[in-house]
Parts: structure tokens; sequence; C-alpha cells
């Protein structure tokens, strides 16, 4: 039997230190593929497209935790409220009243990262650190009873690896600030091509997908 999946994932945990969670990044892989990580006890799965990852959701066993880490798409949250265990990806007030609207007809609490802008490549988006105090200090998000801002999550740069320890540090210094300041706890910051340099900057969730998958498979 074909073990690759389950051997890839295996030898990554080895290497990252046990208070770190790693996040299955999932988009694009296939049902079996999943279930590979599921049978040998992996519960963390991140998506990027709300579609998918509802599909999934309807095929897959129901105590998964899925992680949302792609683009918030607002007509589309009712989807996964339901479900969702949490969201990396926040990036102004409209998503978190969004959301906590929903998650009030479902008599949930949903947990949040907001997404914060670390580098300047033109597909890595997210919020400055003005901007996430703005929402943090807000009298509307102070408000909101269905929804809890627990970390932060930040993208780097792609290849320059200076410029990611750079990256990755000025994010380690704002979660420390902000973990004292609002009680956050997560921090979900690194991939595949960079997550032990995370881990050096106090990563607590790496989000692993081709370093474990392989290629993506862009089918469900």
């Amino acid at each position: 039997m074909n073990r690759i999946i389950e051997n890839r994932f295996f030898n990554i945990k080895k290497l990252i230190p046990k208070n770190v969670k790693i996040l299955a990044v999932s988009k694009n892989q296939d049902i079996y593929s999943i279930k590979k990580l599921y049978c040998v006890g992996h519960r963390d799965f991140g998506e990027n497209y709300i579609q998918e990852m509802v599909e999934k959701y309807k095929k897959l066993p129901k105590d998964i935790r899925w992680h949302m880490i792609g683009r918030i798409q607002s007509n589309k949250l009712k989807y996964i409220i339901p479900f969702i265990h949490l969201i990396h990806s926040v990036q102004n007030i409209k998503q978190i009243n969004r959301i906590n609207k929903i998650a009030l007809k479902h008599h949930k609490i949903i947990n949040c990262l907001l997404q914060i802008k670390i580098c300047n490549e033109k597909n890595k988006s997210g919020i400055t650190s003005q901007e996430a105090i703005k929402i943090l200090k807000s009298d509307t998000y102070k408000e909101m009873k269905n929804v809890k801002i627990i970390g932060l999550m930040g993208m780097a740069s792609f290849q320059d690896f200076e410029k990611v320890h750079n990256e990755f540090s000025s994010l380690c210094k704002l979660y420390n600030e902000y973990k004292y300041k609002y009680g956050h706890y997560i921090l979900s910051m690194g991939m595949s091509r960079d997550y032990d340099i995370a881990i050096k900057y106090g990563s607590t969730i790496v989000r692993l997908g081709t370093i474990i998958f392989g290629d993506r498979k862009k089918t469900i």
C-alpha cells in the first residue's frame, strides 16, 4: 500500500515542536488523501475556498477541525459557520460583524485571527498593525458576543529568506504585544517553504500543504 503521504506527515512531525500545531492545507487535495491523514490521527485541515470546504465537510468525518485560511467571501460565510473551527483571514470589521450575526443564529462563538500584511507582494493580503488596533479597540467589536479574535496570521515573502526572517520577526513582536493586551494565544505563520523559520519566531500554527500532500490534485 502506498504510504507516501503518511510518511511525509510523520517525518515532518518529528521536526516540529509538540507545542506547534500542524495545519494540513488540503486545498485542491482529494478526499482519499485527506482520509489518509485522518486515519493516522490528524484532525486539523485548512481550506482556501468555502465551496470546496463545504463539499469536503459533507463527505468526511465530522470530528475534523476545519480552518478557513483563504480570502473571506462574506456572502458564503453562512455555509461554514455551523462547523468552522477557526477563521485565519479576517481583515475588517464588516467581516467580523457578518461572522457575529451568522454565529448568533447558530448559538456559536466563532474564533478568528486577524491577517496582518507583513510583506510587499501584491498577492499577499492583510491589514496594518494600526488597522488591527482600530478593530480591537472599537466599540463595535467589543459589543459582539459571538465572535472572538484570538490571534494573528501572516504570510511572508516567497523566496527572499532574509526578508522572511524580518517579516516573521515583526509579526512575532506584534503578537507578543497583543498577547498581553488582548489575550491572544495563536500565531499562525509559516508554510511548507518557511515553517522552520516561523517556528523560530514563535509560530503556534504552521500551515503545511505540498510538503505533506505533494502536488495539488485539483479535485475533490
